[in-house]
């Protein structure tokens, strides 16, 4: 299978029931999960939990809300967890971590969005 090309800088089109809109979201191997703002969440119509989780960050050990969306990250459209956060603080306010990248991504450093 060809992998996808991927910087660290992603620009990212989130489908909701209530629309989609693009973010600029960081490519994070480090994170295990995916991670969105929760106004992107609220304003996309994104309510449905599956379940909570537990995520270790810099800030502590925190229980988060997973949901399900439409990702579209360099022309691929797949279907993604995300845990859901208040990431206003952060420069980025969608994260793609270690479990949507294999799934056929291979990240460039050189490669801009």
């Amino acid at each position: 299978m060809k992998k996808t090309r991927v910087g660290f800088i992603e620009t990212v089109i989130i489908k909701g029931p209530e629309g989609e809109r693009a973010f600029l979201a960081r490519i994070d191997t480090g994170a295990a999960r995916n991670s969105m703002d929760l106004d992107i969440a609220k304003k996309l119509g994104i309510k449905s939990i599956l379940k909570h989780t537990v995520v270790k960050s810099a800030s502590g050990v925190k229980s988060r809300p997973v949901m399900k969306a439409k990702l579209q990250i360099a022309g691929r459209k797949i279907r993604a967890s995300f845990t859901i956060a208040e990431r206003a603080h952060m420069r980025y306010p969608v994260l793609i971590g270690r479990k949507t990248l294999k799934k056929g991504f291979i990240i460039d450093p050189e490669k801009k969005s």
